[in-house]
């Protein structure tokens, strides 16, 4: 990790954040969001079902 901070600091980045939002942020848009699609996304999730952890090859029992 302390190698990655230095590389990052050689390039100028810092832990700052930004003070203020962007001025392109719509919040009506990103509740709409969060109410109507996230529910969706994260809804979407395959059923655990036992066999083989690999994908190259089905469950070999």
């Amino acid at each position: 990790m302390e190698g990655t901070w230095r590389l990052l600091k050689r390039h100028g980045w810092s832990w700052q954040q930004p003070t203020r939002r962007a001025i392109e942020r719509d919040d009506a848009a990103v509740e709409l969001w969060k109410k109507e699609v996230w529910p969706q996304v994260r809804a979407v999730r395959r059923p655990a079902t036992a066999g083989s952890s690999s994908r190259m090859r089905p469950a070999s029992r």
